[in-house]
């Protein structure tokens, strides 16, 4: 892998008297050679220095924020949350608040199988290291790959190869800080964190599914919920993320609606039964049964959005906004194979080297429910609320300490998130709207900026996934940015000595000493 450089020699001006050739550059060329020299820091979208790194050691409950049914609303009232939050961030961050930092808990907390960070020293420190940058940072003990690991290269995969190399793993800048206070206040207004202590490390695998449960069941009963994690696999490797936010609002109808006309030539008329419900039917209902099916209405779509915090108030476009788009499109897939029940929980457990037969110790149990039961939250399970939806009135026929006594490990609490996942979304992937939306909040006072929606893009994201697991595994060298996104390099710390910007910078000059020998020669 390439290292930084030590020459300063692309700190000359290029129209410099010692040189001929510098007023040759095209109005292009000195554009892009102008970013390549430039040192200033400029703010920019870049998820390696600005992307919050989500901590893998909680210990927190998320209890939902509203109690009572008769206070929700199927759309959590959005428009009036909205400005509540902004009102609230901008009060906060005056006041100098500061909220937790789950890392410090993690610090002074007892081993719970937490992966270490810190690479180990080779044996021989002057030969050159030859390992992948899978086995260098992300291979046991160290942490698995996480959506940041595979979103940061789109940035730059240099600048993310240097930042690994040098300092192990994402530095926590104060851009990341000042934006967990405005994510951490967004969460504050869907869910109650409570402190729980945790003896194992199966237990504390065990809270972070329950809230994932907990997050779904918020979701249908509000109609939205934030910071819901979820994790799959790439290429047979462990790969967890944390969605900022799923709600049931559709964020561009208008695209949503384009992306499901279907094709004219396929389009059967809607009296006639396609040949798989024709076959049912003749399983114990009617032909007519089934066309009427196919009339019924679909189930309502579940919507990813993330929020991005900025320093500045324009929003970012081209290459600057493709690493969001990879993250909200990995976010996508990553939750539609978990909709469809198509993670082997074994790699996780095997990953992570937790047992999931081992009961959960006796005090975490009575911790869940406790707080549940103090809280007024019973909990009820898929099954029962599959039953109950049929009902006028909600039938709570478990409590929350009843239903982990009936799933009290790891291997029975996955199943009942799949279960969840499956009422949540019940078509699957099609229950996951295709429009994904990145929402922009001031990093100052949370004031919302303006958003963005695309499509999701399944073959654009599996040819950047494939790419980008070749230099995960060694395949191939860490690229820089290309040319025409020259203007990264005006944020990277590692502009100075980066080896591709002064191997750019040189292929510049001499592109422009050619065209001059070229032009004299006419």
């Amino acid at each position: 892998m390439a290292s930084p450089a030590t020459s300063n020699d692309i700190e000359k001006p290029l129209n410099d008297v010692d040189t001929d050739y510098g007023s040759d550059f095209s109005p292009e060329e000195a554009v892009i050679v102008e970013q390549l020299l430039s040192g200033k820091n400029a703010e920019d979208d870049n998820p390696i220095v600005n992307d919050i790194e989500h901590h893998d050691a909680r210990q927190n409950l998320r209890l939902p924020r509203i109690f009572g049914r008769e206070e929700r609303s199927p759309l959590f009232h959005a428009a009036r949350a909205a400005e509540q939050v902004a009102e609230q961030i901008s009060k906060s961050i005056k006041r100098g608040e500061h909220y937790p930092d789950l890392s410090d808990q993690a610090k002074d907390a007892p081993d719970l199988g937490t992966e270490a960070t810190v690479e180990a020293p080779l044996a021989d420190p002057t030969a050159p290291d030859t390992r992948s940058p899978l086995e260098r940072f992300r291979t046991q003990p160290k942490k698995a790959l996480s959506v940041t690991d595979l979103v940061s290269p789109a940035w730059c995969e240099l600048q993310y190869w240097y930042t690994l190399t040098l300092h192990g793993r994402k530095r926590r800048t104060p851009a990341m800080k000042q934006g967990s206070k405005v994510h951490q206040i967004l969460e504050d207004q869907v869910h109650t964190a409570v402190h729980v202590r945790l003896e194992t490390k199966e237990d504390a695998w065990g809270l972070r599914i329950w809230n994932v449960i907990q997050g779904l069941r918020t979701l249908r009963d509000d109609g939205l919920t934030r910071e819901l994690e979820i994790w799959g696999t790439v290429d047979g490797l462990v790969v967890n993320g944390v969605i900022d936010e799923l709600s049931y609002i559709c964020p561009d109808t208008e695209m949503q609606e384009s992306l499901q006309k279907p094709d004219p030539k396929e389009e059967l008329p809607p009296d006639q039964a396609t040949i798989s419900e024709f076959f049912k039917a003749a399983n114990g209902t009617s032909l007519a049964e089934a066309t009427r099916s196919k009339r019924r209405a679909r189930t309502k779509k579940v919507y990813l959005c993330d929020v991005k915090t900025r320093g500045v108030r324009n929003l970012p476009s081209g290459a600057a906004f493709r690493p969001t788009k990879i993250q909200l499109m990995l976010y996508h897939r990553l939750l539609a194979t978990l909709a469809t029940n198509n993670v082997d929980f074994s790699i996780l457990t095997a990953r992570y080297g937790l047992d999931p037969l081992k009961t959960f110790s006796d005090s975490f149990l009575a911790q869940i429910g406790g707080l549940h039961e103090s809280s007024g939250q019973p909990f009820l399970d898929a099954k029962s609320e599959l039953y109950s939806s049929q009902e006028s009135e909600p039938n709570w026929s478990q409590d929350s300490l009843a239903t982990l006594l009936a799933h009290h490990n790891l291997s029975a609490i996955w199943s009942l998130m799949i279960s969840e996942f499956q009422l949540t979304l019940p078509d699957g992937a099609d229950s996951l709207g295709k429009v994904l939306k990145a929402e922009y909040r001031s990093r100052d006072d949370g004031e919302i900026l303006g958003s963005k929606t695309f499509a999701m893009d399944d073959l654009d994201l599996s040819a950047y996934v494939n790419h980008e697991m070749e230099w995960w595994k060694g395949e191939r060298q860490a690229e820089g940015v290309a040319v025409e996104e020259a203007f990264k390099c005006r944020s990277c710390e590692f502009a100075d000595n980066c080896e591709w910007r002064i191997k750019k910078v040189e292929e510049a000059k001499e592109k422009a000493r050619m065209t001059k020998k070229r032009t004299a020669a006419i």
